[in-house]
């Protein structure tokens, strides 16, 4: 397998995560507000595909090439990571509406904390495809793509989505242009290309730490899970009946049915 068509294979999938945020800004092309249950259901949709894919997915890929321990410290590390990235969030917090806004000096801010914040995500589409070019792949644009690299890519997909929206609402009701939210949400995800392509090469070239590395994603991933995406969900649902609980499990229980053949791959 040619390394430099590798490199690009991945950093296109890395794109199309990308490029999935700005999906989150097409509901304003036809409506002027979103139904909060429809954002609390995305983000449990979200929810429920993260964690299957890293328990289903990366986790149990670590421990077919390492044993829990090496799993587990890559997960520690993971963690580690987002909650470093979270203390630099919280040091330089900054509205959506910002973005659009920025100086030169403001942007190159924002950037640094988009990349802090999306390059996790990055990570999991990046390591997901360490095995490619082996047998037992789908063939997809003359690559032997791993089926996990298949999901994890449908799923960070997925996840952004709701990430979009939430970018796109403060930004719609500031009176900005329908394409001009889709050109905010999709910036807030670009690291995540630049991430996947990076760890790619790293697992490559040092496949002694592959167990590690699987584990640190599905660490950073269940971590984001837990600390951001479920408290956005009952943050917007406080306002739904039964604090919309129910519109979270739904999404939550779907999200895990959609990643099951991962059971199976």
């Amino acid at each position: 397998m040619e390394l430099t068509g590798a490199l690009a294979f991945v950093f296109f999938a890395g794109l199309l995560t990308d490029l999935a945020t700005g999906l989150g800004a097409l509901p304003f092309f036809f409506v002027d507000d979103v139904d909060d249950r429809w954002r609390v259901g995305l983000w449990g949709l979200a929810s429920g595909i993260m964690l299957s894919a890293s328990g289903f997915g990366l986790f149990r890929e670590g421990l077919n090439y390492g044993t829990p321990l090496d799993v587990g410290a890559g997960a520690l590390v993971g963690v580690a990571l987002v909650v470093a990235a979270r203390r630099v969030i919280d040091d330089h917090e900054f509205e959506p509406r910002e973005i659009a806004q920025a100086d030169f000096e403001k942007l190159v801010l924002v950037a640094g904390v988009l990349t802090v914040h999306s390059f996790p995500e990055g990570v999991a589409v990046g390591v997901s495809f360490a095995d490619m070019g082996m047998e037992g792949g789908y063939p997809i644009l003359g690559f032997s793509v791993p089926l996990l690299a298949v999901f994890m890519t449908i799923a960070i997909s997925i996840h952004n989505i709701p990430e979009g929206l939430a970018v796109s609402i403060p930004l719609h009701e500031h009176g900005a242009r329908r394409w001009k939210l889709v050109g905010v949400a999709v910036f807030t995800s670009v690291p995540q290309p630049i991430g996947a392509v990076l760890a790619f090469a790293f697992v490559q070239f040092a496949r002694t730490l592959l167990p590690a590395g699987y584990g640190f994603a599905g660490g950073a991933m269940v971590y984001l899970v837990l600390t951001e995406f479920i408290p956005e969900a009952r943050a917007v649902g406080r306002r739904l009946p039964n604090g919309g609980h129910r519109e979270l499990l739904a999404g939550l229980v779907v999200g895990v049915l959609g990643m099951v053949p991962l059971l199976f791959a």
